[in-house]
């Protein structure tokens, strides 16, 4: 797995089908561009019946990809406006805008929805923020526990992009470690300097009108 910058990282995605690795606030990410979702399922011998993750760096990013009465998403907004930047997924009603590719063979729980969230980590913010929502989920084959250490991930993925030790150090993290000024521009930034990385994924609330379904238990309770 070569290890890169983070425009190396982002400049990798925009030119061909690419396979990363970035940290997150809750466990390190396995992602690629929507469009190239299928090299995550592959690389993790991932059942097409379970979705993937749309990670944004910001609400109004995600929301194209959502759909609902007015109330409904009034509800949203107010739960993702709380709690995002953080360790929460909403999986909600999918707009046809949503990546078709990231829910290849849904469920009857799964058919119409998306799950999206916001990371609560700044080198995960700079880099969506150049490049869009992507395609994410654990840096783990499917079944295994999620992997956290950098040498593990790139043993297990031979093929992803992943970054330098100097961007990823937590002592680091500063605008001239990410190699960009992309974390200036990252939305929320009072958030998007947190360093805090709990290690454990992220709680998953399902919308069941009028109210919610937890999937997952994480570190956010509703």
């Amino acid at each position: 797995m070569a290890q890169v910058s983070l425009d190396q990282m982002v400049q990798a995605l925009k030119a061909k089908p690419t396979l990363v690795s970035f940290p997150t606030d809750t466990v390190p990410a396995l992602a690629a561009v929507p469009s190239q979702a299928g090299l995550i399922f592959e690389a993790k011998q991932r059942s097409p019946e379970k979705p993937l993750i749309l990670m944004g760096a910001s609400l109004s990013d995600l929301l194209p990809y959502v759909s609902g009465p007015d109330t409904a998403m009034a509800e949203w907004q107010s739960i993702a406006l709380r709690h995002w930047p953080g360790q929460l997924t909403l999986v909600l009603p999918a707009s046809d805008l949503a990546p078709k590719n990231l829910n290849p063979r849904p469920t009857a729980d799964s058919a119409g929805t998306i799950g999206i969230r916001v990371p609560d980590h700044p080198i995960a913010l700079a880099l969506l923020t150049q490049i869009g929502p992507l395609a994410t989920t654990s840096a783990n084959l499917s079944g295994q526990p999620a992997l956290t250490d950098v040498s593990a991930i790139a043993k297990t993925f031979p093929n992803a992009l992943t970054l330098k030790p100097a961007v990823l150090d937590p002592a680091v993290l500063d605008p001239a470690a990410l190699d960009s000024a992309a974390l200036d521009a990252a939305p929320n930034p009072k958030h998007s300097q947190s360093k805090t990385v709990s290690g454990m994924p992220s709680t998953v609330a399902k919308w069941m009108s009028p109210g919610w379904q937890i999937l997952r238990q994480g570190n956010i309770r509703l």
